[in-house]
């Protein structure tokens, strides 16, 4: 018999709980059917997380696509380890095969100002992939200062630095298993 996970026991740390555990299951499950139903009629289908905050999310996503998908992952920055973006986009692990002529999905854990993602979704279509969408776990639309269509949307946060869930602060409580935010942030 497997138990389940004990819930995270460490209340000295500085988080406020924002959307929940089961409120996340349900919500990638229903992203999970909506894909499924939108990319029945499609092969050659690519879904590439986007190291390292969409693990999580891409692996419970993945589960929820009743569909014969391939994995990859992409590692792209403009964090390091601080809390707010720096601007300078940096690639630092490309996919290890082409998407040319497939149909590509990339997963990524939040969108805010929308240059990151901007950047390497220009950067994907360049390589000539069939068709490109794009699923995020989180939009904050109030830091937004670049157009980024969201074709698969977990949930709308207002503007706060958020963790757990796969989403890091100095690459630490990313094993949250709901969203939190930092408090005093």
């Amino acid at each position: 018999m497997v138990s389940s996970p004990k819930p995270w026991n460490r209340e000295k740390e500085p988080f406020a709980e924002l959307i929940s555990a089961a409120a996340i299951a349900t919500r990638v499950a229903e992203l999970g059917a909506k894909i499924t139903e939108d990319y029945k009629d499609k092969e050659d289908v690519v879904v590439i997380g986007v190291l390292k905050g969409s693990v999580i999310f891409l692996a419970d996503l993945a589960r929820h696509i009743a569909l014969p998908i391939k994995l990859e992952f992409i590692g792209i920055s403009s964090y390091g380890d601080a809390t707010v973006s720096s601007g300078v986009v940096q690639i630092t692990q490309d996919v290890s095969t082409p998407i040319e002529g497939k149909h590509v999905i990339v997963v990524e854990d939040i969108v805010d100002t929308g240059h990151t993602v901007g950047y390497l979704l220009e950067n994907l279509k360049t390589r000539r992939p069939a068709s490109i969408a794009l699923a995020s776990l989180l939009h904050k639309p109030e830091r937004q200062e670049r157009d980024v269509k969201i074709d698969y949307l977990g949930f709308t946060i207002p503007n706060k630095f958020v963790v757990g869930y796969g989403l890091d602060v100095a690459q630490q409580y990313r094993n949250l298993p709901y969203i939190g935010y930092v408090t005093g942030a």
